[in-house]
């Protein structure tokens, strides 16, 4: 099997020929990279049939268009999350915090009930949409139109979240843990954000081994897009998260960052969530996660120079800028701008 890399450029140091990359202004295709198993690499020139796919820009998800990155802020309504758990478990704290996070510049909101991280346990289903729902009701009755995801893996929490305004699931387990998350987003018609982690929270940081985690990744989450289309979702609706730091190493996380743009191949939106994680604190020292932010930045614009079209963070004032100043650096400025 062969896997395509597009090789991405920013515009502004592009050849004048070379076609923009997916409807993303910053960014324009210069070649790719034809990859296998065996250790074969082949670079060729774009061909516009061949590659069709990094040449159209995906469609608009809730409302959202895809043509530049979008900031999913990061609500958690727990007490155990890895970075900020028990800040805003309770109603009030989350609703301020999620108000506060469409104030520095979330385009998206992501609210979740059950910590995911290494080692969490499993919450009820009773207790994750109690901690949930009535957060999203809130923000819907106090006029928030902003697009609302619920970070779920249960089918329950999901259409409790739906009903009281969610716009997308954000599914950790791509649609393996609940047999009726599938059906349920098909019928909902909204988008669903399908993540590749290898295990469970409990086992998954426990010597993670992958053949090659670039492919096996990809193929996994191929897998899940077939899986979400067997029941029922277009597949304009997935997108699709590589799950770092969810059963990875750090050189597994390395590798995925590097081959981010592997994952356009399906035609799908990209979701990078990064943000604050342990190989971050690994590689820079910073063992608190608040100490994580500029290394969470570094990789956030990693993200965005690989096409990624929905950046997951917990800084979203920060990123914000971050990316306003990629985007005006990689945007092309006739006659150098003003």
């Amino acid at each position: 099997m062969t896997y395509t890399l597009p090789i991405l450029r920013p515009a502004a140091t592009a050849p004048d020929d070379a076609p923009t990359f997916r409807g993303q202004s910053a960014l324009r295709l210069v070649g790719v990279q034809d990859l296998s198993r065996d250790g074969t690499l082949t670079e060729r020139a774009v061909d516009a049939n061949r590659d069709a796919v990094f040449l159209a820009a995906p469609a608009p998800l809730a409302g959202l268009a895809m043509t530049r990155p979008a900031i999913m802020g990061i609500v958690n309504v727990t007490p155990d999350s890895f970075s900020d758990g028990g800040r805003y478990a309770s109603h009030d704290r989350a609703l301020a915090h999620a108000r506060l996070l469409l104030q520095e510049g979330a385009d998206i909101l992501d609210i979740g009930g059950e910590s995911t991280r290494p080692g969490a346990v499993e919450v009820a289903v009773e207790d994750e949409i109690a901690r949930t729902a009535p957060v999203i009701a809130a923000l819907r009755a106090n006029d928030v139109r902003a697009p609302i995801s619920i970070d779920t893996r249960k089918a329950a929490v999901a259409r409790a979240a739906l009903k009281a305004g969610a716009d997308i699931v954000n599914d950790v387990s791509a649609l393996t843990w609940d047999r009726d998350m599938g059906p349920l987003v098909a019928d909902a018609g909204v988008p669903v954000c399908l993540m590749h982690a290898q295990g469970t929270p409990q086992t998954m940081q426990k010597n993670p081994k992958y053949n090659d985690v670039r492919f096996d990744v990809h193929d996994r989450l191929i897998g899940a897009l077939r899986r979400a289309e067997a029941a029922g979702i277009a597949r304009g609706n997935v997108i699709l998260d590589p799950g770092i730091g969810f059963g990875k190493t750090v050189g597994h996380n390395l590798a995925l960052l590097s081959h981010l743009a592997m994952l356009h191949s399906a035609g799908c939106a990209i979701l990078l969530g990064a943000s604050r994680k342990r190989f971050i604190g690994t590689i820079s020292g910073a063992d608190d996660t608040d100490a994580r932010l500029a290394g969470s930045l570094a990789v956030a614009l990693q993200g965005a120079a690989q096409g990624a079209q929905i950046l997951r963070v917990h800084d979203v004032i920060e990123t914000r800028q971050a990316l306003s100043v990629w985007q005006a650096l990689s945007e092309n400025q006739e006659n150098g701008g003003t």
